[in-house]
């Protein structure tokens, strides 16, 4: 998580791909927007959503942070998520938010979101493995170094 690429990731406005088990115990991958506090990541929704009473149940949770043109990175990240529900507006999801607009667009997006969630579920994933692959730069699994026989 610390090498400069996948810190540039975890700032990155695109969303995290968020694997999770759902209640039917089939695998769910959602996109969500996310705000990375230095610890955790943290992705915030509904309280009544479907994958806040799962992942209350199956903690355990993958993302992938990617980038979608050449050169392609990716950051994967295995965890375990918290699940809180909070008053009002996290400020992890405005913080999200901000990472893809700013000024009136913020502040009008902030206002709208206010007015809609009066409770709001925060969800905290602490991260307990990560990789991260920049294929431009070499920096490959370990099975397509293995097929390209190199060591990078």
């Amino acid at each position: 998580m610390g090498h400069p690429g996948a810190q540039e990731l975890l700032r990155t406005p695109g969303p995290a791909r968020l694997a999770y088990t759902g209640g039917d115990e089939f695998p769910r991958v959602i996109p969500m927007g996310f705000h990375w506090d230095g610890e955790r990541l943290v992705v915030c929704t509904a309280p009544t959503a479907p994958k806040v009473s799962a992942l209350a149940a199956r903690p355990h949770v993958a993302l992938t942070i990617d980038t979608d043109e050449a050169p392609f990175k990716a950051l994967l990240i295995r965890g375990v998520a918290e699940v809180e529900v909070v008053n009002g507006v996290a400020p992890e999801y405005i913080a999200a938010s901000a990472k893809s607009m700013d000024g009136p667009s913020l502040a009008t997006f902030e206002a709208q979101v206010r007015g809609v969630y009066k409770q709001m579920a925060r969800i905290s994933i602490t991260p307990q493995w990560a990789r991260f692959y920049d294929f431009g730069a070499g920096r490959l699994p370990a099975f397509l170094r293995a097929l390209l026989g190199t060591n990078g």
